[in-house]
């Protein structure tokens, strides 16, 4: 009876071992899956939650790695300059970073971008969507010609995801080239027939 309680506690320890890595296994989301629900703070200090704006447009998910960077700016701008067509086609562009919250205000307002930033400083949001994030910290910028210093919690991979109105992931790109990742994501919902 020793031996086989022993060897149940070992077959139990196994399966929660296998379980801890489970757990600890990166997302990977492929097109065809359900895009996870989520919610964090937009810009305003509001919480957005996703699943709030399903059913009703396209969503357009893009993770980038910091406002007031080069490449980072040449995206949302290129957003804002395509957001008329995006928009005429029923797609919601939400921008994802680790940056804080009042510095996706000062990024929107200075280049004037009419989306959502989203903060997700601890990348709770990345992990859910499998895409990857080193630590953060200071980054010295320019605004307006005036040094400053933005702060954020992680810093994640440049990928973009577009989810349909039914919840799924219709299009996953992670080499986003940043100034053309607005005009291929409207070549992806002209392509959708939508």
């Amino acid at each position: 009876m020793r031996v086989w309680r022993t060897m149940a506690l070992a077959v139990l320890a196994l399966a929660a071992g296998s379980l801890a890595i489970a757990q600890d296994k990166p997302v990977e989301l492929k097109v065809g899956d359900k895009a996870p629900d989520f919610q964090a703070l937009d810009e305003t200090g509001k919480e957005w939650r996703l699943s709030d704006h399903l059913g009703k447009k396209i969503i357009v998910v893009y993770f980038y790695p910091a406002d007031f960077t080069g490449g980072c700016t040449a995206q949302a701008c290129s957003f804002r300059d395509n957001m008329k067509p995006l928009t005429d086609r029923g797609v919601e562009v939400v921008g994802v970073s680790g940056d804080e919250v009042k510095t996706h205000a000062l990024f929107k307002e200075h280049h004037k971008l009419p989306f959502t930033l989203l903060s997700d400083e601890k990348g709770e949001v990345a992990k859910k969507f499998g895409v990857p994030t080193k630590p953060g910290g200071p980054i010295p910028v320019k605004v307006d010609g005036k040094e400053m210093t933005i702060r954020q919690g992680v810093r994640a991979a440049r990928w973009t995801f577009v989810i349909g109105k039914d919840g799924t992931i219709i299009h996953k790109n992670t080499t986003v080239k940043p100034a053309e990742d607005a005009k291929q994501i409207l070549e992806v919902v002209q392509k959708q027939g939508r």
